[in-house]
């Protein structure tokens, strides 16, 4: 067995799930109150109940467990879509509402939004496959919202984009570099991939090269 080829762990029993959500649930409450650097292992372990050397087992660093608190947002989220599903016509509209709603429930937690997304982006190799569920579950939201049953390779790839898509609107708009206006224009246009790349539907037209000007005009 290779050293990345590490065997699964074993089932979580009832009460090291309950000790694992007790500690997400006051990873996500001290977020939301002072952000990132508000997320200190020690006072998540009191909030929890738990030993601190207990909850370094269960997540080795603060970014391991910010990481793990948006896995658990966005399976919450899963669920509610689920239930709610979105209503529009077109595939795309349905993607765009269903981001909307990811972006306007992060919105009214901007502080755990913002140390979710921090975490994310401080993430090493050693949090690899916190960070793949992350990514996983994202596709998995906006291929339901899809309702495609058996989706292109090129829709596939939109899917990606989108992904990428709503990630970068939402870093921009945490840095205050865009607005709730400009992220849903983004999400919207990149939406629209998922119905340009079904089967049968029209090529885009080419790209007209723009007149080479000289100076500023």
């Amino acid at each position: 067995m290779t050293a990345e080829a590490k065997p699964a762990p074993p089932p979580r029993t009832e009460r090291q799930e309950a000790r694992r959500r007790r500690i997400l649930h006051a990873s996500a409450q001290l977020a939301g109150r002072g952000g990132f650097d508000a997320v200190q292992m020690r006072e998540v372990a009191e909030a929890a109940g738990v030993a601190l050397g207990t909850l370094y087992r269960y997540f080795p660093s603060k970014v391991h467990l910010l990481v793990a608190t948006m896995q658990d947002q966005l399976q919450h989220l899963h669920t509610t879509l689920r239930k709610r599903p979105p209503a529009g016509e077109a595939p795309s509209e349905r993607v765009a509402q269903t981001l909307m709603r990811a972006f306007r429930a992060l919105q009214r937690e901007p502080h755990l939004a913002d140390a979710m997304v921090r975490a994310l982006t401080f993430a090493d190799r050693s949090v690899s496959p916190e960070v793949d569920t992350v990514s996983r579950l994202t596709t998995a939201i906006i291929l339901d919202a899809t309702g495609l049953e058996h989706p292109t390779p090129a829709q596939l790839s939109a899917v990606r984009v989108i992904e990428h898509t709503w990630h970068s609107a939402l870093i921009t708009w945490l840095s205050g570099r865009a607005s709730i206006a400009q992220v849903g224009i983004d999400i919207e246009t990149a939406c629209r991939l998922i119905d340009l790349t079904a089967p049968g539907a029209p090529a885009p037209a080419p790209a007209v090269p723009r007149p080479q000007g000289h100076g500023r005009g």
